[in-house]
C-alpha cells in the first residue's frame, strides 16, 4: 500500500511538475507577446486554461500510476509507458517553442505529433488498463482544441 502510495505521489510529480514548468515560461508572454497575436474567435478566456490543465496533469498521473502500479510487467505495459513517456515531452517541449521562442509553426507541427501520440497512448494503454486509457480522453479532446487555436494563430498571424 505505501509502496503504491509512493509511486502514485511521484506520478503527480512528475506531470504537474511539467505543468508548473510550463506555466512558468507561459506566464511572462501571456501579457505581452501572446496579447498581440491575432486568436480565433473560439479561443476561450484566459482564466480557463490554468485550473483545466491542473485537472488534465493530475488525471494524466493518475493514468501513468496506474500503469505502473496496477498492471503487470508485459511487452504491452513497456509499449503503453514508451508512448505515455513521448506524449509527456513533447507536451512538455511545446510551451516553451509557442511561447518562449515564439515559434507557432513550430509549436503547431509538434502539437500535431502531441495528438497522434495521445492517441496512441490510449491505444497502447487500453490493452493493459482501459481506466488507464479512459483518463487520458479528456486530455486528448483538450490537445485537440488547442491544436485548432494554435493552427488558427499561425493562420491569423
Amino acid at each position: 500500500m505505501l509502496k503504491s502510495i509512493g509511486r502514485l505521489a511521484l506520478c503527480l510529480a512528475l506531470c504537474l511538475g511539467i505543468g508548473v514548468t510550463a506555466g512558468l515560461a507561459t506566464m511572462p508572454e501571456i501579457p505581452t507577446w501572446y496579447a498581440s497575436l491575432a486568436k480565433p474567435a473560439w479561443t476561450p478566456p484566459r482564466a480557463m486554461f490554468a485550473p483545466v490543465w491542473s485537472f488534465l496533469y493530475m488525471l494524466m498521473a493518475v493514468s501513468l500510476w496506474r500503469l505502473w502500479d496496477r498492471t503487470i510487467p508485459s511487452p504491452a505495459r513497456r509499449e503503453a509507458l514508451i508512448f505515455f513517456f513521448t506524449q509527456l515531452a513533447l507536451n512538455a517541449v511545446w510551451s516553451p517553442v509557442f511561447f518562449v521562442l515564439h515559434d507557432t509553426l513550430i509549436a503547431l507541427g509538434i502539437i500535431i505529433a502531441l495528438v497522434v501520440v495521445i492517441i496512441g497512448t490510449i491505444v497502447t494503454s487500453g490493452r493493459v488498463d482501459r481506466g488507464a486509457a479512459w483518463l487520458l480522453m479528456p486530455y486528448l479532446g483538450w490537445v485537440a482544441y488547442a491544436t485548432t487555436l494554435n493552427a488558427g494563430i499561425v493562420a491569423m498571424n
